[in-house]
């Protein structure tokens, strides 16, 4: 998911992709430690993805802050 996409989202439909990233992440970890990790890359593509979304929420974090 790219920023430009994610700045289009509302802050709580960020959070809900941030928390559904997350439980992703947690069963690809278990999936990589049994040995049945199709696609390795996905691991990498939501740990950006979980930091491209915090980014965006600090960022207007800070917008609402500076008003």
């Amino acid at each position: 998911m790219k920023v430009k996409e994610i700045r289009e989202l509302t802050t709580e439909q960020i959070l809900a992709k941030v928390q559904e990233s997350k439980e992703e992440l947690l069963n690809l970890r278990f999936q990589q430690a049994t040995g049945n990790l199709e696609k390795p890359s996905r691991i990498r593509d939501l740990r950006h993805t979980v930091a491209r979304c915090k980014t965006v929420l600090k960022e207007r974090e800070l917008e609402e802050v500076n008003k």
